[in-house]
């Protein structure tokens, strides 16, 4: 019954494994980090003289809404065009999901998964897109180390659908490996893709 045991592996690794793993780096990153945070409140806060912590509601799994954490670098919340210096330097270092490792302790996020997004977008999910809030959103995902801001909507939907189905500890450390070198290399192009698009706009068109 080899299909059998995969599926109680995985069943085991989502509802055991993973999460155990996930507190734990979770724990030791806001030890580590804890210098590096509070350098970087400081600095945005300097830099747009407002809070440093930036939060909106997205949905988790089982399309449970959770409040997420980042930092801020926009003058004008939702506005792409009042992204300061800085904020584009935490954006193309990641550095401005930090916050996220809250979530993660909190329980409304994994470090895998896929991407959390709007609330309102959830009308606009096919039968398959919807599995993407079968598991936990992450802080990085298989859509995100395979082309991050380069790739349209319907090509990451398909790539966290595509999670879902072959989720495994093999294909977490293999996004884990690919993260690490995303973060080497940097996003030289954070704004290549069109911000103004939004995934209800991509999906009321096909």
């Amino acid at each position: 019954m080899p299909i059998f045991s995969s599926m109680v592996r995985g069943k085991i690794y989502v509802g055991a494994i993973k999460p155990f793993f996930d507190i734990l780096l979770a724990v030791f990153l806001t030890l580590l980090l804890v210098p590096l945070v509070l350098f970087l409140f400081l600095i945005v806060f300097i830099d747009l003289r407002r809070s440093p912590l930036f939060t909106q509601i997205r949905v988790g799994k089982d399309e449970k809404l959770f409040t997420l954490y980042k930092l801020r670098s926009m003058g004008m919340d939702g506005d792409e065009k009042t992204v300061s210096t800085i904020g584009k330097l935490l954006r193309a270092t990641s550095l401005d999901e930090v916050p996220q490792i809250i979530n993660v302790l909190k329980g409304d996020m994994s470090f895998i998964g896929p991407r959390p997004l709007l609330p309102e977008y959830l009308p606009y999910y096919n039968k398959d897109e919807v599995k993407r809030h079968y598991v936990k959103p992450g802080i990085t995902g298989w859509a995100q180390v395979q082309g991050r801001n380069d790739i349209d909507w319907g090509l990451r939907m398909l790539k966290d659908v595509f999670y879902v189905d072959n989720i495994s500890i093999g294909l977490d450390l293999k996004i884990l490996l690919l993260t690490f070198r995303e973060l080497l290399k940097g996003d030289k192009t954070p704004y290549k893709s069109d911000p103004t698009i939004k995934f209800s706009d991509y999906a009321s068109k096909r």
